[in-house]
């Protein structure tokens, strides 16, 4: 044999095997890494995860929030960790689908730099606006904006975000330019939208929604392909005109480049194993969110789901003119 190919074949055969190696994974702790700050609709989907995941695994599996640089200092935390299945990122369209596409020279690249485990959750933004605005409709909503867009702003809880470039895609969608005013989260935005010092913004559903049934803010458009079902009086904007306002929130687990075989497969069959949970299904459908269709929940779909999320939010991001730098 030649002495290259021995090296390489007993270096993969110490990474895969015996005490600590994949065949053994996990036999410790495990760390979910949430590129945002604890609460919301992201990190309470990270937890019912990793909680689901500790049973199903029989080691425990923490949460740690690692917010920062539009979710970007989390992901590039388990981009760069040690591809042994010990650093789980919690994923989604801002760390993995939109962030780096503000920067001219990113951290790392979502679509190389992670090894893709499953999606495990997705649901459609929202346009929502302040209550004060004259709009029944969204075309009265569209032509309210068009008429004072010099004055209006939106808000969004960080530059690049899912909610900010969803707006965005609005404002592009529609050939206005409006103000966009980040926040340090989405409880600080939603504030200054019941507030009205904002006129609108593109949150997550279950983050409107108590709002929106109480009246206090108004919900022109669902940003999904489907009415949401809950919020299901409420039209998508295909329904009422525009064709290609398309925007979800979701998320994924992935682990860095380069991870084993083994415990990739691992680790999906045991996230498989937690949507199958009742408790997990139900906590889901709560936060407003939806399971991935079973042939949505392979490495191979979120490997290409997470190509083709880039390509589409690149014509946003380019045509609005946002960065981050």
């Amino acid at each position: 044999m030649n002495w290259k190919r021995w090296l390489c074949a007993a270096a993969i055969t110490i990474a895969t095997a015996g005490p600590g190696g994949a065949d053994n994974w996990p036999d410790r702790t495990i760390t979910m890494v949430v590129p945002f700050a604890p609460g919301g609709v992201y990190d309470t989907l990270g937890r019912v995860y990793a909680a689901a995941l500790s049973d199903i695994l029989g080691h425990q599996v923490i949460v740690e929030n690692v917010p920062g640089a539009g979710s970007m200092t989390g992901a590039t935390r388990v981009a760069r960790a040690d591809p042994d299945g010990y650093q789980i990122l919690f994923g989604g369209e801002s760390p993995n689908g939109q962030a780096q596409l503000l920067h001219k020279m990113p951290p790392y690249d979502a679509a190389t730099d992670f090894t893709p485990v499953a999606l495990v959750a997705q649901q459609p933004l929202i346009l929502t606006a302040r209550a004060g605005i004259p709009a029944a409709s969204l075309s009265e909503f569209i032509a309210y904006v068009k008429a004072n867009q010099a004055s209006m702003q939106y808000g969004s809880p960080g530059t690049g975000t899912g909610s900010h470039l969803a707006c965005a895609l609005f404002d592009v969608a529609i050939g206005v330019q409006v103000t966009h005013v980040p926040y340090r989260g989405l409880g600080p935005a939603m504030q200054d939208l019941l507030a009205g010092r904002i006129d609108y913004m593109c949150p997550t559903i279950t983050t409107a929604k108590a709002q929106i049934e109480s009246h206090q803010i108004q919900a022109p458009a669902v940003l999904g392909r489907e009415r949401s079902p809950a919020l299901p009086d409420i039209a998508t904007a295909q329904e009422q005109g525009l064709k290609d306002l398309v925007a979800y929130g979701w998320n994924a687990i992935f682990l860095p480049k380069g991870t084993p075989a083994p415990i990739v497969n691992k680790l999906n069959a045991a996230v498989l194993a937690a949507m199958d949970k009742p408790a997990v299904q139900q906590r889901v459908r709560e936060l407003g969110a939806s399971l991935p269709p079973p042939d949505h929940r392979t490495p191979q779909y979120l490997q290409a789901f997470v190509v083709s999320e880039m390509k589409i939010w690149s014509g946003a991001v380019k045509a609005a003119g946002i960065t981050a730098e």
